[in-house]
């Protein structure tokens, strides 16, 4: 009796430090997975040829029991109407990089290939909090801050691909803190990990906030973490940082939802475990600000996507939604 193959993809995600692989089935059950260095290729013909062998690795191990239909890849600056990676600052090619089609050639399998935070919204959609809706917006709370629109079950892309940057939407445009990306007052200069560090060491120059057990730390070292864990001992200052990034985050969510009435916010990333400290701010703040058609509509809910597998789903998700 003849075996029946069990249908695999391949999920890539491509960070500034490492590369993932990982074969994954249709339930999001990651089999097994390989990684590498992504710096450790700083020419794109190596980074290929280093991938290819990471994919042929993988297809080795499901020999004669399954078979991979497709490559996902989630990836950071990524064109999706192109499939290339354009102008990534975190990466070691530059300019406008064809990666897709590359890949392709390299393992004769069709590669998908979408943005990181737009990955991890499919993911979300394919196997965590959001599973069954077809609107909703996922926020992810890291180093920056990273989105995914959903509209009637499909990804906002835009004319480029580069729609729902809501991390660089201006929540305070004229007196904000500067962003990289060139802007003021960018909603990740405040509501990321770095942004709730920046926070606090503005208010450590606060003499009311003499007594923080933050003053203990070099303030140039200060972290999101260390934040958190003061707030957990009772820290007016870690308390107060946020309670002023669940407003601004609260602020922020009440203007996306008049573009896209969403039946949730999903949160996902590092910062989310502090979420015990800012949500009730986040929640009373929407609820103050938003207009009134959307109050009590949408849902605010944390990832159910372990940090270690959230990427590599996404790229799956992206993977067997296109296929």
């Amino acid at each position: 009796m003849q075996q029946t193959m069990k249908n695999y993809v391949i999920a890539i995600d491509l960070g500034g430090t490492n590369t993932v692989l990982g074969l994954v089935d249709k339930e999001g059950q990651v089999l097994t997975q390989t990684s590498f260095k992504t710096q450790a290729y700083p020419e794109l013909t190596g980074y290929v040829s280093r991938c290819g062998e990471a994919v042929r690795f993988l297809l080795k191990e499901i020999e004669g029991v399954g078979q991979v239909s497709a490559i996902g890849i989630g990836a950071p600056d990524v064109n999706y109407w192109n499939r290339t990676i354009e102008n990534a600052t975190n990466l070691p090619w530059k300019g406008i990089v064809p990666l897709a089609e590359l890949l392709e050639q390299e393992v004769a399998l069709p590669v998908r290939i979408t943005n990181d935070a737009k990955a991890a919204a499919l993911g979300e959609m394919l196997y965590g909090a959001a599973k069954g809706m077809k609107d909703f917006i996922m926020l992810t709370l890291g180093t920056g801050v990273g989105s995914g629109i959903v509209v009637n079950g499909q990804l906002v892309y835009g004319r480029k691909s580069f729609a729902g940057e809501l991390g660089h939407v201006s929540i305070r445009p004229e007196s904000g803190r500067p962003c990289p990306c060139g802007r003021k007052g960018c909603l990740e200069t405040y509501c990321s990990a770095t942004g709730v560090a920046q926070t606090a060491c503005e208010l450590l120059a606060d003499e009311k906030y003499a007594d923080s057990l933050l003053h203990q730390l070099n303030p140039a070292e200060i972290t999101s973490k260390d934040v958190y864990d003061a707030a957990m001992k009772g820290d007016n200052l870690s308390n107060e940082v946020f309670r002023l990034t669940g407003e601004w985050l609260g602020e922020a969510c009440a203007d996306f939802a008049t573009f896209s009435d969403p039946e949730a916010f999903i949160f996902f990333g590092g910062l989310t475990k502090a979420a015990d400290c800012f949500m009730p701010h986040l929640l009373e703040t929407y609820q103050r600000t938003v207009f009134d058609n959307y109050k009590g509509t949408a849902k605010f809910l944390i990832s159910k996507l372990e940090d270690g597998e959230a990427a590599l789903l996404g790229a799956a998700a992206l993977a067997w939604l296109e296929e």
